[in-house]
């Protein structure tokens, strides 16, 4: 169904996304979360909508990579920092649940995306300030995070609301002991990373997220905890947060969320995958991010050993991330968002089959 659809544009993902969501809710019986979800999606798309015409006023403009594809170049009068209209209500929505419910795990959750926000913020800021495409360096970058990190995941571990038995259901499980906390720490840096290496085309990090949340708050409810519920509102209303973002960002975008939007998205996954035990099935749900994050990686690596060897760095990709690639061959920009959307469709799909049946 998906493969016969011509044109999947913003609509299209926000009408199937929508559909998925009031199925979900009839299945469980409970429409508080397309509720929330719609209520959230009209918060983001009026705050977005609104916001542009504050970032445009205070000359808050996207610097283009100079290294990047050629066709960027008339994207560096695009509104950034958009990742504020969409971080900030999530923020006031999760600080008034925690004060409500004074829970440990959604007060480690607001620690983890509070840090993460100021990184991302200090990022687009900086970059701004200075006309360059990064702020923070890179050193200092992995600094920040791994010190939000690390105190995110000492704190967890600490009340046991990291489990170190991982599992997809309740017949398939491993037990990572102690080796639990290196693997937090690269699931939280690293899909904080991913999310933000997949935002360079028009819709494609937004788009995969929205789709994501979606996924991550399913796959909480299938757990059938009433604890954990609370986490699946958390989800879908980053869903609805997402979409009505997108509105404004999908080709040709009017805004970018910047790292102040990236960073955030993906600590919210990865922090909430730990506190749900849900890490292997956001594994499979965030495939086209990780398969962005490894395709820079390759790239990289691949570079640095063959100029070690022979002299002369080679590249396995005509430039990275992956989606980059697929640019300098030749395929349209809407075209790899729409198709990196429709496989991201086809992993969540994947990933609640399998806990499902396994």
């Amino acid at each position: 169904m998906i493969g016969k659809i011509k044109k999947f544009n913003f609509k299209s993902l926000l009408i199937l996304n929508s559909f998925a969501l009031v199925v979900t809710c009839y299945f469980f019986n409970n429409f508080i979360f397309i509720g929330v979800y719609t209520l959230f999606f009209f918060v983001s798309l009026i705050a977005t909508k609104n916001g542009i015409k504050i970032i445009k006023r205070l000359n808050l403009f996207q610097n283009i990579r100079k290294d990047g594809p050629s066709n960027h170049s008339k994207k560096s009068d695009t509104p950034t920092m958009g990742g504020l209209f969409m971080i900030i209500p999530f923020l006031i929505f999760l600080l008034i649940i925690n004060i409500n419910l004074n829970s440990p795990r959604l007060f480690l959750l607001l620690i983890a995306v509070f840090g993460f926000f100021i990184i991302g913020f200090l990022d687009d800021y900086l970059g701004i300030k200075n006309r360059e495409n990064t702020g923070l360096k890179s050193k200092e970058k992995f600094i920040l995070q791994s010190i939000i990190s690390i105190i995110f995941i000492f704190l967890a571990y600490k009340n046991d609301l990291i489990n170190p038995l991982i599992s997809l259901s309740d017949s398939w499980s491993i037990n990572l002991n102690i080796f639990i906390l290196p693997i937090s720490f690269l699931l939280l840096v690293g899909m904080s990373n991913s999310v933000n290496l997949s935002d360079g085309l028009d819709g494609l990090a937004t788009g995969c997220s929205g789709i994501v949340f979606y996924g991550l708050g399913t796959e909480i409810l299938l757990k059938e905890q009433q604890d954990l519920i609370i986490f699946s509102i958390l989800c879908y209303s980053m869903s609805g947060i997402c979409l009505g973002f997108l509105k404004y960002n999908s080709y040709p975008a009017k805004i970018f969320m910047g790292d102040t939007g990236s960073l955030s998205i993906g600590a919210i996954l990865g922090s909430i995958a730990l506190l749900t035990n849900s890490v292997f099935t956001l594994i499979i749900f965030s495939g086209i991010f990780i398969i962005e994050s490894l395709s820079v990686m390759i790239q990289v690596g691949f570079f640095k050993i063959t100029k070690k060897l022979f002299n002369n760095g080679k590249r396995i990709f005509l430039m990275a991330p992956l989606h980059h690639h697929f640019e300098l061959k030749g395929v349209k920009e809407q075209k790899i968002v729409e198709n990196f959307w429709k496989i991201n469709i086809l992993l969540v799909i994947l990933g609640i089959v399998l806990k499902i049946n396994l």
